[in-house]
């Protein structure tokens, strides 16, 4: 896909290069959005502007003030730094000056490499910033080299460090943990520094995300107000810093996390960083959500253009315990119901070890004998033979302790030399900084489809994070690159699956959002963000979610209850309501729904195939927080605008009813629209049938809303709008 955009008879390309020039103007900008350098007197690089883009270039030039743009620890330096060496003669400290500037452009996408260097010792850093002109995003990263005569040690190692200035500063964060993801909390920064990381290596969203918003002067709003967003494309350990100095300026740091990682860099070796990709806004957090969201599809995640499947998994109605004829019998109610995919989950591997539960087999990739006798083959022709396609579920990282290949091969498990083994959920992680290791993951995968041709998705799980971290294979000196290399070894074997199986679809799965960023999504094409299917609860996962990474992507399923998490029990409409606002699955089985159920989940999987392309490739525009209100709502809007859907639900039951007017969003105010409720229960009677078929314009919509009640607990509606002109 990358060879053929290079060669295409639209590419085009631009080289400029310059030298140091004192007061020069580095211009990164994009069609709203402005990062702009200069060169002081001393040859120090200077960031002198953040913000939107201003018209003319040459007003950049009257910005003569500014901040260090990637402050060295030593010398004047006081504040935190974005990079800190002890050289091979042991000084620790390091200086930077500029040494020049390039750029090349190509469709629309325009990276700027500025090269520093340290005029002492023989230390050069290449800043890199990558501006896609229409998505209105830029990726920023750093790569350092050396031709010192002994190796130099990097203590820390920001990919990025941008500086504001302002006379406030609101921090969005997202925490939580395991079925608790993406959670949103805004604070205001005042004085000194507050640190966002992840120490854990691996798994290592659990219980943060490498993703912020930074509004000025006023709390986040959807549609007002400067906002700073970023997010690290990283899934290793992680480290955002926002340090508001003594003169009221805020600095941005972001990187890969240096707790514990200080790594030895040998001569003529290039250190290169993950990126940081962000955006900066006048117009709310609604702008920059649709900005991620349109760089995303085009460049974040797998064939961001392609339509996911919908799907139906075993795991809650079988856990461990199925055999064939349980299976088949799930794919045919699978292919009734009107689902494009079955995914077969956990289970179903291992014969020395088998994989009862969660406490062995771990690592034995084999079929198991007893519950599947014709083996993965026999299930692939079955769901083929139904009409629709087949997944399976994969978690190549990790070893059960009891498994053949533990006992094959215990030293490729990270862990601590004379230290009691530590487990979670039974298992440990295997070793990626080892290529040996790299090979055998990249072997389950490969063998898993050469053996059983016709899979067509994997999901891909990773269920636990470090703990005892050291590696067998790394030299005892060099201990302190484990979190980073793993994260390289995971990259290399993902290069490798994606090469030979580009077709394939495939979920990224880390005991729900452990692992969710923008590196590991260009090879999956969807992401399962939370193993809390709780509706309720998903309302709240999932708003947090959307702000960076796509509904499109974002995998939502419909399940029992009561919930197997939460014990909440929520009628079935309203998790098909909830389900249907992101890439719509089910875990419900049918075999256990009343016949009146399952004929009411056939209509809402046929209605979600009418609205799929709206939701998967349209604009996102949130209408009411559930954080704010006791109704919650958004709604997405076609490339052309000639269809929207909204999304509404009531979070509490209201006595008087809940009258909030949806000032809907992203409409042509010159185009009408008809307006036809889906997924409609027809038993009760809905207090959206006073609108139902009627046609207003969009500046109706707009400005005066989209009027009903809600009253009930649980109450929820899906709104289509089709262009009546």
């Amino acid at each position: 896909m990358q060879l053929s955009r290079i060669f295409s008879l639209f590419f085009v390309l631009t080289l400029f290069v310059s030298t140091a020039v004192a007061g020069e103007s580095i211009v990164v900008e994009t069609s709203s959005t402005a990062l702009v350098f200069n060169v002081d007197k001393s040859g120090k690089l200077i960031q002198s502007y953040i913000g939107e883009r201003l018209l003319n270039k040459s007003d950049y030039e009257g910005i003569n003030s500014g901040f260090d743009a990637f402050p060295t620890f030593g010398g004047k330096h006081t504040e935190e730094s974005a990079l800190r060496i002890v050289h091979g003669d042991g000084n620790t400290s390091s200086e930077l000056v500029f040494e020049g500037v390039s750029s090349e452009t190509a469709d629309d996408v325009t990276t700027t490499t500025i090269s520093l260097k340290d005029p002492a010792y023989p230390v050069k850093v290449r800043l890199f910033f990558k501006a896609y002109k229409k998505q209105d995003v830029i990726e920023q990263w750093m790569e350092v080299e050396h031709a010192e005569k002994k190796d130099i040690t990097l203590y820390d190692f920001a990919s990025s460090y941008l500086s504001l200035s302002a006379q406030k500063y609101f921090l969005t964060e997202f925490h939580g943990d395991w079925a608790q993801e993406m959670q949103m909390e805004e604070q205001q920064l005042v004085y000194g520094t507050k640190t966002i990381e992840s120490r854990i290596g691996v798994r290592s969203n659990q219980f943060a995300h490498a993703c912020f918003l930074l509004s000025e002067n006023q709390k986040a709003h959807e549609t007002e107000g400067a906002v700073l967003a970023g997010q690290l494309e990283w899934p290793g350990s992680w480290q955002l810093r926002f340090e508001n100095d003594r003169l009221g300026n805020m600095h941005v740091i972001s990187g890969m996390n240096p707790y514990a990682s200080h790594y030895r860099l040998p001569k003529n070796t290039v250190f290169k960083t993950p990126a940081l990709l962000f955006t900066y806004s006048l117009d709310g957090t609604g702008t920059v959500t649709r900005r991620f969201h349109r760089w995303a599809k085009q460049y974040g995640i797998n064939d961001g253009k392609r339509t996911r499947l919908t799907l139906l998994n075993n795991w809650e109605a079988t856990y461990f315990k199925f055999d064939e004829q349980i299976i088949k019998g799930i794919i045919g109610n699978a292919a009734d119901m009107g689902f494009e995919l079955f995914l077969l989950d956990d289970g179903w591997f291992g014969n020395k070890y088998p994989r009862n539960s969660d406490h062995q087999g771990l690592g034995d990739w084999e079929t198991n004998h007893e519950k599947l006798p014709n083996g993965l083959g026999c299930l692939v022709k079955e769901a083929t033979d139904k009409g629709i396609r087949f997944g399976i579920w994969l978690e190549p990282e990790m070893v059960n302790p009891k498994s053949e290949l533990y006992e094959k091969h215990p030293d490729w498990v990270i862990t601590q030399p004379n230290r009691e083994i530590d487990t979670q959920r039974n298992q440990m992680i295997l070793d990626l900084t080892n290529p040996k290791v790299q090979d055998y993951v990249f072997s389950v995968v490969d063998n898993t489809m050469q053996q059983n041709p016709g899979i067509a998705y994997i999901k891909w799980d990773c269920n636990r994070y470090m703990t005892n971290a050291a590696s067998a294979y790394l030299k005892p000196e060099l201990q302190s690159h484990l979190f980073i290399e793993y994260t390289r070894g995971l990259f290399n074997v993902l290069d490798r699956v994606r090469a030979k199986y580009p077709d394939t679809y495939m979920m990224l799965c880390s005991g729900g959002g452990g692992r969710i960023d923008y590196a590991t999504l260009r090879y999956f094409d969807e992401f399962w963000i939370s193993d809390n299917t709780d509706a309720l609860d998903r309302i709240f996962i999932q708003w947090g979610t959307t702000y960076f990474f796509p509904a499109m992507a974002l995998a939502s399923h419909v399940s029992v209850v009561p919930n197997h998490i939460t014990q909440r029990i929520i009628p079935l409409k309203f998790r098909f309501d909830v389900a249907m606002s992101a890439k719509l699955g089910m875990d419900l089985q049918p075999k256990d729904m009343s016949e009146e159920d399952k004929q009411f989940a056939k209509n809402a999987i046929q209605e979600y195939y009418g609205i799929r392309q709206i939701v998967q490739q349209g604009d996102l525009y949130r209408l009411l927080s559930p954080y704010e209100s006791r109704r919650t709502a958004m709604m997405y809007v076609s490339e052309n605008k000639d269809k929207a859907v909204v999304f509404s639900y009531l979070l509490k039951k209201t006595i008087n009813g809940e009258r909030t007017p949806l000032m809907l969003k992203g409409l042509d105010p010159q185009k009408h629209y008809r307006l036809r409720e889906i997924n409609r229960d027809t038993k009760h009677y809905s207090w959206f049938s006073p609108l139902e078929g009627k046609v207003f314009s969009g500046d109706y919509l707009m400005k005066y809303g989209l009027r009903f009640v809600m009253y009930n607990e649980y109450d929820s509606k899906v709104i289509l709008l089709e262009q009546a002109d």
